[in-house]
């Protein structure tokens, strides 16, 4: 799908505002479900609050909101767009050439999202199973553990991870509609609770805020912010997601969003403030004031809207993984991995080990845990640390992109304190939860430095030469009668935009390794582009009818199927009569003008020594288990249905004279 049709896909339109909803605040729009109960949690139930404490933490909840989604991710973020696109590495993009070190916290923001599309299917769907609890007979049902509750749990995360690889685009269509009633359910509860004690209003004003931080009724103290903070987590997906939806749409639909969460916390906190005297109450293990606030004839139809927006809410995420990994590849952040299309709908990729990971991960987390309450501890830790990554990102782009210096520098002072006081109270869950999230991010970071510096020392180690300089070499190799045709075409993948070099490991597969006659000779490259969905190509034949230097120019977000576009190339090229005529008479489709074709992938290998620090020793070899383990790099470039040849080669060639001479026993 071309740029102009994406533009007139994400333009302002009713029916994608509609979209907009089911997509994009999936993740925000559960938060209701767990905010209020763990802040009550953390102060020691519903017993142990005042009413000026509950009023203190719903303005908390109020200003946290509007600083940190409205005013960052609506207001700031969404100028940020990179040819319509969002996201931490779309944002990179546009900055990645104001410094290397950008890319830092780049991959930190990277490893913390990717950990979020761990947490989120197990929390919000756990708290969801879990408001069978507030009816009385499903409670009894039950029972007294978490048995039932874990197994239900499991069930509904493995059906969401399995219908995956089939597509999502037809129940999709459905999350539109479900998310908006259930902003309205929200919105309408909230009000309807808000009636009975409107001195929740109160909490609009941010001074009660600042009180309830030092209030000797919060006994958690600055700590927390950390559970107030969890009615932020998804605020990213506002950024992330406006290539699927356009900027326009999301401006407009916030609002509405926005609303029926501030009603539905101010109808928890009225209800709060009425029940907090009730011994009935305060007697109930895991209280969530989301469902207990309702009649028991009405927590049937909670629960059920609640499952649903849960679900749609992980799927939002498990979607995002996908997507966020596979512009991270495109950016030599990680393993290119075997990438399928499962519907027409643009953007919608599947890519089954990313899926698989998160779902024995995700599993993982839910049999640790096994409570949404402890899950909370777990969640919100690695947001903060993404926001952060994505605040210095955002400096750099208003500073130095668009030299607005002062706005920079008053961006930068208001959410690094914002988002660093968060970040330093939910450290208070580092213990109780908050390494796993830690862990899963750490993990994904080692992989993406691995890469990104094994890459690095492949590019170091590599030695160029002069292409012009080798040209008699293969006319003389193509006219030698004694060696057999390897292929009528022979493709190697080489890397670098100039040129007018080549890696010599190329020219010594060639030439010297085991000659290789073709009639003609193709060295393709891929350079990613800032814009996501460019498809271009460029030649250079070196005067020759035999030699062909490709460099295909794509987005980042444009999957790399070089046998395809290759094709594409070699009918321009016989067109324009710079690719000779190949008769190909033996064929099933009859004679052809393009004869055979191999790939030739040559893959570097780790010697036992080298010239590299222990370091970087440790990375590069990493990098290779990764490789490994990532699968076939045939899939990598959509070459499963040609021939193709690997060739290995060492990184480090031994230097001339340092090698040990033998000597020989007369």
């Amino acid at each position: 799908m071309d740029n102009l049709s994406e533009n007139k896909k994400s333009k302002f339109s009713m029916g994608m505002i509609l979209v907009a909803i089911g997509i994009v605040y999936g993740d925000i729009g559960t938060s209701p479900m767990y905010v209020m109960k763990s802040i009550v949690e953390g102060n020691g139930g519903i017993d142990k609050v005042d009413p000026e404490f509950i009023i203190g933490s719903l303005s908390l909840v109020i200003w946290t909101i509007t600083l940190l989604t409205t005013v960052k991710h609506v207001l700031i973020a969404l100028k940020a767009d990179n040819h319509g696109e969002g996201g931490i590495f779309a944002l990179y993009s546009l900055v990645r050439d104001c410094g290397k070190w950008l890319i830092i916290p780049t991959m930190i923001g990277g490893c913390t999202m990717l950990a979020d599309g761990v947490l989120t299917p197990a929390v919000t769907v756990t708290t969801a199973v879990e408001g069978l609890r507030s009816i009385a007979f499903m409670d009894r049902l039950l029972g007294e553990g978490q048995f039932i509750v874990i197994v239900i749990t499991l069930t509904i995360v493995s059906a969401l991870f399995m219908i995956q690889r089939s597509g999502t685009s037809s129940i999709g269509k459905m999350f539109g509609p479900v998310m908006t009633i259930w902003f309205l359910y929200l919105g309408i509860t909230g009000v309807w609770l808000a009636m009975g004690d409107l001195s929740v209003l109160r909490a609009l004003n941010p001074i009660h805020a600042v009180k309830v931080l030092f209030s000797p009724g919060n006994k958690a103290g600055l700590m927390i912010l950390g559970s107030v903070f969890l009615c932020t987590t998804g605020a990213e997906a506002l950024y992330t997601d406006m290539g699927h939806v356009g900027k326009e749409n999301i401006m407009r639909s916030w609002p509405f969003v926005k609303t029926c969460l501030i009603l539905n916390y101010m109808g928890q906190c009225s209800w709060i403030i009425e029940n907090r005297n009730d011994p009935a109450l305060a007697a109930i293990h895991d209280l969530n004031p989301f469902y207990m606030m309702l009649p028991p004839a009405l927590r049937p139809v909670a629960i059920i809207l609640s499952a649903l927006a849960a679900i749609i809410a992980s799927q939002a995420l498990i979607s995002g993984s996908y997507t966020l990994v596979h512009e991270a590849a495109s950016l030599d952040l990680m393993p290119h991995l075997n990438v399928r299309f499962p519907s027409d709908t643009r953007g919608q990729i599947y890519i089954p080990i990313v899926n698989n990971i998160l779902w024995v991960l995700c599993s993982m987390v839910i049999l640790y845990f096994r409570s949404g309450s402890r899950m909370e501890n777990a969640y919100g830790l690695a947001i903060t640390i993404s926001m952060l990554m994505m605040t210095v990102l955002f400096t750099v782009y208003i500073g130095v992109v668009h030299k607005r210096v002062l706005g920079a520098v008053i961006f930068a002072i208001t959410f690094f304190f914002l988002e660093g006081v968060f970040f330093v109270s939910s450290l208070g869950k580092f213990t109780i939860g908050g390494y796993v999230a830690i862990i899963i991010s750490l993990v994904i970071l080692l992989i993406m430095i691995s890469w990104y510096r094994g890459t690095q020392i492949e590019r170091m180690q590599g030695v160029k030469l002069a292409m012009r300089d080798y040209l008699s070499n293969i006319k003389g190799l193509q006219n030698d009668p004694d060696i057999p045709y390897t292929a009528n075409n022979l493709v190697y993948l080489a890397k670098g935009e100039d040129f007018e070099e080549i890696d010599r490991d190329i020219l010594y597969s060639i030439l010297d390794r085991d000659p290789k006659k073709a009639d003609a000779y193709w060295f393709i490259s891929v350079s990613t582009t800032n814009m996501p969905f460019d498809r271009e190509y460029e030649v250079e034949t070196y005067g020759t009818d035999y030699i062909f230097r490709v460099n295909l120019i794509l987005g980042f977000k444009v999957k790399q199927s070089i046998n395809i576009y290759l094709r594409q190339i070699v009918q321009d090229l016989l067109k324009s009569g710079e690719l000779p005529k190949q008769v190909r008479e033996h064929s099933i489709y009859g004679p052809s003008d393009v004869g055979s074709f191999k790939f030739c992938l040559i893959r570097k290998m780790m010697p036992m020594e080298g010239d590299l620090s222990p370091i970087d020793n440790f990375l590069i070899h990493n990098k290779y288990f990764i490789r490994r383990m990532a699968g076939n790099p045939i899939r990598w470039f959509g070459l499963e249905t040609s021939r193709v040849l690997i060739e290995y080669v060492p990184l480090f060639l031994p230097r001339k004279g340092t090698e040990e001479r033998l000597e020989r026993i007369k």
